[in-house]
């Protein structure tokens, strides 16, 4: 091959790769809205909504069992709030005329393997047979993500927020200001199981273009990772909105 080809091979594949990286983002927040989409639908149709259960093949296609709300005890089940099966539906019901748009319209939230969606996905323990959970996310994820930090950290304003693990792991909490007028910055400090929940939420709003320009700032100039890492765009820092 002569230079001229050589630099032309290279050029192509560097496109080649830009072209693929966008439409994997464009896959991840295609599915999240998707999700998102009939997340309201079926809440709007059952309000105390909050898992999705259904059986799923190999074959990547899945049967919509129901519709279960929140666990009451941590050695409770999740009641059961409409049913898909066949022989138990029981009464009519409003999520009756939608059933088909939630099989379809989850199946697809979870068609690539790269959804954001199946952070969202776990067996459903209650259950000895093929059986899965999709938790519906939060109508306002900022508001939840809100919520959780300040249960342990009540006094939080912001927080710093990294892409680069995790999709959107929390690394830093901002809290008020200290004598010298800079940000009072701390460690998270939580457990495993709000970790994860807050960086699936996280990451979430990292696919999601509405909510990553809404929520998720440029950090200032001088901003100094914790751990010594070098800077990065993907590091964002997060205003925390009110909560009650």
């Amino acid at each position: 091959m002569t230079p001229d080809q050589i630099a032309e091979l290279a050029r192509f594949a560097e496109q080649r790769g830009a072209l693929e990286a966008e439409r994997r983002r464009i896959d991840k927040a295609y599915c999240l809205a998707v999700l998102d989409h009939i997340s309201a639908k079926i809440r709007a149709a059952c309000p105390e909504a909050v898992y999705v259960t259904y059986a799923y093949y190999g074959s990547r296609t899945l049967d919509l069992h129901g519709v279960l709300g929140a666990q009451t005890s941590p050695v409770g089940t999740c009641p059961e709030l409409w049913s898909n099966l066949e022989g138990e539906g029981g009464a009519e019901h409003p999520l009756d005329a939608i059933a088909d748009a939630i099989e379809s319209d989850v199946q697809t939230a979870l068609a690539p393997y790269s959804s954001p969606a199946w952070a969202s996905v776990h067996r459903n323990s209650a259950s000895e047979g093929n059986s899965w959970l999709l938790e519906l996310p939060p109508a306002d994820r900022a508001a939840r993500v809100a919520e959780l930090v300040r249960e342990h950290h009540p006094d939080a304003t912001a927080v710093v927020v990294d892409a680069r693990s995790a999709g959107g792991r929390i690394i830093e909490i901002l809290a008020g200001e200290a004598d010298d007028g800079t940000a009072v910055r701390t460690p998270p400090g939580w457990l495993a199981d709000c970790d994860t929940v807050l960086t699936r939420l996280l990451s979430q709003m990292f696919a999601l273009p509405a909510l990553a320009d809404r929520h998720l700032m440029p950090l200032p100039r001088d901003y100094v990772h914790p751990y010594g890492i070098s800077p990065s765009s993907q590091i964002r820092l997060m205003p925390l909105p009110p909560t009650a």
